[in-house]
């Protein structure tokens, strides 16, 4: 298959294959006398790509576990391991996002007169005391 049908069956576009080709993730077929041809293979490390993608993986992790031997459990687990703690790490910023957020919009819901507290909390003079103070 060219690589535009490779791309539509991996479900991203052909500038997508050719940047995981310059990052090393994909190989790059040789060029016979037509278009270079790409093969089941190169569609399935495509779509383990992908899925290492929507797992969280970074595309450099992702080099590391393509490269690792399928008998390589200890290495595997090790980077999911370190991916675990990367999205725990990302949670616990997200919820403490959310908590701020939460309260100043149950400020602004209580409030009728005043500023709103949303838009005073991103005031540069005002922010930093209405978000300590939890209004």
């Amino acid at each position: 298959m060219k690589i535009g049908d490779l791309a539509r069956a991996g479900g991203v576009n052909v500038e997508t294959v050719r940047y995981y080709q310059r990052r090393r993730l994909l190989a790059e077929p040789p060029r016979g006398d037509g278009p270079r041809r790409y093969g089941r293979d190169d569609l399935e490390r495509l779509r383990s790509i992908r899925a290492a993608q929507t797992a969280g993986f970074t595309l450099d992790e992702i080099a590391t576990l393509l490269a690792l031997d399928s008998a390589d459990r200890s290495a595997a687990q090790a980077l999911a391991q370190c991916r675990i703690d990367a999205l725990d790490a990302k949670i616990a910023t997200l919820q403490t996002m959310r908590s701020a957020l939460l309260r100043l919009a149950q400020a602004c819901a209580a409030g009728e007169t005043g500023p709103c507290p949303i838009i005073a909390a991103f005031n540069p003079e005002t922010a930093g005391t209405l978000i300590q103070a939890g209004r």
